[in-house]
């Protein structure tokens, strides 16, 4: 099979991940791609029922003008009849006067103008495709309100909070029924100063469209906000719910200091009831049917946590865009990627059927004694990320399975940024590792690698994790052993790695760096030790330069000799190297020459230029051994 990634930022508190690989998938003449967005026609403007008292005092203050316009034009009417025949008269012909040249400008026939743009944040990514007609005053508006929450919150509290969503579901959902004496469930919403009106719509859209008989409970869990709109704005809207929803039980947690994303829903799973939770984001909507399918998986088997497929909604102008469904898996660093399936799950040509999953994004539904049993989240994790990872893996070697159900959807947005922490590598960076020393057994040192860091005092607190061990052995889990060889089989173990880091020539004081990309030319340079000069040595005699992948379906560059008598390595995938007769494969001793075994020439610089010549003796070292070799 083949996969095409596009890298996407992924893009949330609670989110489905920082960085998300969305793939089109082609297998056996099924092809799975993103559809191209649709746009609004017109910006919508009227509001819901819940903003019925704005739009009264709207309204009322409409009137109140008009009612002076009378007043001032009744009062022009009485001068005009008081006037003396001969001053109308003047006054009539002096206006006549006035509207005479404008007149004859409308006759004449107009040079055409360039026309300019009115946009006042044309670097802004928000009005790169929306708010052509907007203000001055509703651009300035509306771009603070972006930079604040990194989506479009000036169109958000525009939309209706009961607005339609498209049905993007495969058409052999619409044909499926589901039993009725399925369990309960309790929505939990967890958030950080999320906008309002985005938070509305979420409640007014899991209140719509669950059914009454099955949705038992909402729990709000708020990690601090700070917002004063989700205080008393929020509290009232919360209160006219439950007058509305007597039978609805809503419980509102509050954090008095952030705690981060796994904490968040940790404490929403401890204060739910229901028979099956399912811990969402506060910035989505749900589609029409979204928990029967969920619920009818679990109530057959309790140990398989769900999660549903999630369409984007687009940052800017929050109009929905269809993903097709697919497993969701990771990298060695644990950032989020979506993957294709099994190869037999393509097999069965349905593409309604639930599929296995390595990982979850984030979201997640689940039998709520269950996910007790096996220890819910890791409250260990700091802000986000890598917790989603922990529990994939937990899951499937403590006793259970991971499945995505294509006939539940869930809309999601993806911000444009992150605004309460702009870079989120360092909490990530901390928590992979925290999920590596708790669960990778031998291969926890892969993390390492692709965040390049030394394997062992590598300068990163990453909290107590005694007790998530001694979890993991009352539970007797499966081995990660077991979890790559028959769970997530396309991950790559690295095993033949034996060496990695900046790679330098201590003769000539430089170091080998990928050079310019796109390109295929490694060059010398000045070492800085960062990605593009990062090197793998594998016994197999690979050198790898600028990063190394963590699936086996994607192919690393391999420096090579390109043979005759070219005295410029060059830098190829491996196969297409391989294919053409290059050299890549190295005999290398730290400290020592770096010649090629097809060629018998080395990798040498000679003023300040990278040359593969007649070896000479220069010596190489490389940053971090990880074995003999």
């Amino acid at each position: 099979m083949r996969a095409v990634w596009i890298k996407r930022p992924l893009l949330v508190l609670g989110g489905i991940g920082l960085v998300v690989y969305v793939g089109m998938f082609l297998k056996n003449g099924y092809e799975h791609s993103v559809q191209s967005e649709t746009q609004f026609d017109t910006l919508r403007v009227i509001r819901s029922f819940s903003d019925l008292e704005t739009s009264i005092n709207n309204l009322h203050n409409v009137i109140k003008a008009f009612e002076k316009k009378q007043d001032i034009m009744q009062k022009m009417l009485e001068e005009d009849r008081n006037r003396p025949p001969a001053a109308a008269a003047a006054v009539k012909k002096e206006e006549e006067q006035k509207e005479q040249p404008a007149a004859k400008i409308q006759e004449q026939k107009e040079e055409p103008k360039e026309k300019k743009s009115n946009k006042f944040f044309p670097e802004s990514a928000l009005f790169k495709k929306w708010g052509e007609n907007l203000s001055e005053d509703d651009q300035r508006e509306a771009q603070g309100l972006f930079e604040k929450y990194g989506y479009n919150v000036f169109l958000s509290d525009r939309l209706p909070l009961d607005r339609a969503l498209p049905d993007t579901r495969d058409p052999r959902c619409l044909k499926k029924t589901y039993p009725k004496d399925l369990p309960s469930i309790g929505v939990v919403l967890i958030y950080l100063n999320e906008a309002l009106s985005v938070l509305k719509r979420a409640l007014r859209s899991i209140i719509d469209r669950t059914p009454k008989h099955l949705l038992k409970e909402i729990v709000l869990v708020d990690d601090n906000s700070s917002n004063e709109d989700l205080k008393g704005d929020f509290d009232a809207y919360v209160k006219s719910l439950e007058q509305q929803n007597p039978g609805l039980r809503f419980t509102r947690v509050r954090h008095n200091e952030q705690k981060g994303l796994s904490h968040a829903r940790a404490s929403g799973w401890r204060a739910a009831t229901a028979d099956v939770v399912a811990i969402l984001d506060a910035h989505i909507e749900v589609h029409e049917l979204w928990a029967e399918p969920l619920l009818t998986q679990i109530k057959a088997d309790r140990t398989v946590v769900t999660s549903p497929v999630f369409d984007r909604v687009n940052f800017d102008d929050l109009t929905v865009t269809k993903y097709f469904p697919a497993a969701h898996a990771f990298d060695w660093a644990l950032w989020c990627m979506y993957e294709s399936f099994s190869d037999e799950y393509y097999k069965l040509k349905d593409g309604s059927l639930p599929g296995k999953s390595p990982s979850v994004m984030g979201i997640l539904v689940a039998d709520r004694k269950f996910l007790g049993e096996i220890g819910v989240l890791d409250e260990g994790m700091k802000v986000y990320g890598g917790e989603n990872v922990e529990l994939g893996i937990r899951v499937w070697t403590c006793g259970g399975s991971i499945e995505v159900v294509p006939c539940s959807m869930i809309a999601h947005i993806e911000r444009a940024h992150k605004p309460y922490m702009p870079d989120l590598a360092s909490a990530m960076r901390r928590n992979a590792l925290r999920v590596a020393e708790v669960w990778m057994d031998e291969y926890k040192h892969n993390v390492n690698l692709v965040w390049n860091l030394p394997f062992e005092n590598h300068g990163i607190d990453i909290g107590d994790v005694s007790e998530r061990k001694k979890l993991r052995e009352r539970l007797n889990c499966k081995p990660f052993k077991w979890y790559l060889e028959n769970v997530y089989p396309k991950l790559d173990p690295l095993d033949n790695l034996v060496a990695f880091g900046g790679m330098k020539n201590l003769d000539a004081n430089m170091c080998l760096d990928q050079g310019p990309v796109p390109g295929h030319t490694p060059i010398a340079y000045t070492c800085y030790y960062y990605g593009p000069q990062i090197t793998y040595y594998r016994t197999s005699g690979e050198l790898y330069i600028g990063g190394i992948k963590s699936h086996k379906y994607n192919q690393n560059r391999c420096i090579a000799d390109v043979g005759n008598k070219e005295t410029e390595p060059g830098l190829y995938p491996c196969k297409e190297a391989m294919q053409k007769g290059m050299g890549i494969y190295w005999n290398f001793t730290q400290g020592k020459e770096l010649k090629n075994k097809q060629t018998e020439r080395c990798l040498e610089i000679k003023n300040g230029k990278l040359l593969i010549q007649e070896c000479s003796g220069q010596r190489w070292e490389i940053q971090n051994i990880i074995k003999a070799f």
